[in-house]
């Protein structure tokens, strides 16, 4: 089904029914990516929401909407975090109850939100592994109970909502906006930019970012239908899902410029790289649009480029995973399975001979067996470039001490990371 975009008029409404609610977020140039990229970088700060999140935008614009029946009944709603902090605040703005479907693996710093946020109004219930669990929970419940469902991304009422973001922008921008890197999760907010681009800025190319572990709508895109995958990585959880809306993937068949899959690790690179080096605090899907401009370096050169920074809220519990991903995908961490032999002094020998000037041992597991003539040693060692990386096998090879290598076993690297 073709589907049109969302008329300039109704987006208009939207925002004004929006403008008490909802900031105008800072369209904020970045000196640091503009110098590396020699391009002109701007991030549209949606993190800087008072839920953290573009989504009070789509969400107050439904709930908002609904006739009084529906809101005397309650509405319902499933969410990885930033869609039920945005129904929550809806809720208590409106004085509506709802009940927010949740994940069990959802950070716990969202789900303390989520009932800051809606307070006395709204119910949290966690379903399931994925946001997809959640979603089939919350909509047998609403079948029961009779209750209006907040869609987080396929529904038009939302994505006028989200649409709101992009007449921001192209009014902040003092330039013509030659790119705009969006991320895609289930599609509602790259439908309300493309609403609003394709009207009123239509040579603006509109590339999507997907992260590699949940690619569902170019999946999609590339099978010509809406394709549900059958297994993701939860880890971007704000954009991994196992199919996209019906809406969408219409809106990204017919207008989409181009997608890109950005590795994991990339993406939690460049929250690290955000966090020290801009003091800016961002989730994985907050980050996965900037970490998509390096893939598109040569095509962006000396141009006007707009990232969306679409969310903040990171649990900081997290943060010793993603900088674990960061080194990997760096090239920079490793673990080996070592071959010890069990005489006093090997495990010194190991590290004076073996172990280069630079090089950490962050990961050592062993236990010593008198029966056997060596011992097997689980390792990780982080090193400083990623070329120390084939010398300090080589070394171990040379004296005995390589077995095994453990970055591209993924059933182990899920125990060890």
């Amino acid at each position: 089904m073709k589907f049109k975009p969302i008329e300039i008029k109704a987006i208009e409404l939207a925002k004004k029914k929006l403008q008490d609610v909802v900031l105008e977020t800072e369209l904020q140039y970045n000196a640091r990516y503009s110098d590396a990229l020699k391009s002109s970088i701007w991030f549209k700060r949606e993190d800087l929401q008072k839920v953290r999140s573009f989504k009070i935008r789509g969400a107050y614009n439904k709930i908002s909407s609904l006739n009084n029946e529906d809101k005397l009944k309650g509405v319902v709603c499933s969410s990885a975090g930033n869609h039920a902090q945005g129904v929550a605040l809806s809720c208590n703005k409106l004085q509506i109850d709802g009940v927010i479907y949740m994940p069990t693996i959802t950070p716990n710093q969202k789900i303390e939100q989520v009932k800051m946020f809606g307070g006395k109004f709204i119910e949290v219930r966690l379903e399931g592994d994925t946001y997809d669990d959640a979603f089939s929970a919350a909509k047998k419940y609403c079948e029961l109970e009779n209750k209006c469902f907040i869609h987080p991304f396929d529904d038009l009422k939302v994505i006028e909502g989200q649409a709101t973001l992009a007449l921001e922008t192209i009014c902040q921008s003092k330039n013509k906006i030659d790119y705009i890197f969006v991320p895609i999760g289930g599609g509602g907010l790259i439908s309300g930019i493309i609403s609003v681009f394709k009207q009123l800025s239509p040579e603006t190319k509109i590339i999507g970012i997907e992260p590699s572990g949940a690619p569902s709508m170019k999946t999609s895109l590339e099978k010509n239908t809406i394709v549900t995958l059958s297994k993701i990585d939860p880890f971007v959880d704000g954009a991994a899902v196992k199919k996209v809306g019906e809406i969408s993937f219409s809106f990204c068949k017919q207008f989409l410029d181009d997608i890109i899959l950005v590795p994991e690790g990339k993406i939690c690179q460049t929250i690290l790289d955000m966090y020290n080096k801009d003091a800016i605090v961002v989730e994985p899907a907050g980050a996965i649009a900037i970490a998509g401009l390096d893939y598109y370096k040569d095509e962006i050169k000396n141009k006007n480029v707009v990232c969306l920074v679409c969310g903040s809220n990171n649990d900081i519990t997290r943060m010793s995973e993603i900088k674990e991903k960061a080194l990997l995908f760096g090239n920079l961490k490793h673990y080996f399975v070592i071959k010890l032999p069990q005489r006093a002094g090997a495990l010194k020998e190991f590290l004076t001979e073996i172990l280069g000037p630079n090089d950490d041992i962050t990961h050592f597991e062993y236990t010593k067996k008198n029966y056997r003539e060596k011992g097997h040693a689980v390792v990780g060692l982080e090193i400083k470039n990623e070329k120390d990386l084939i010398p300090l096998i080589e070394r171990m090879k040379a004296n005995g001490f390589y077995d095994e290598y453990l970055n591209n076993k993924e059933s182990l690297g899920q125990i060890l990371v």
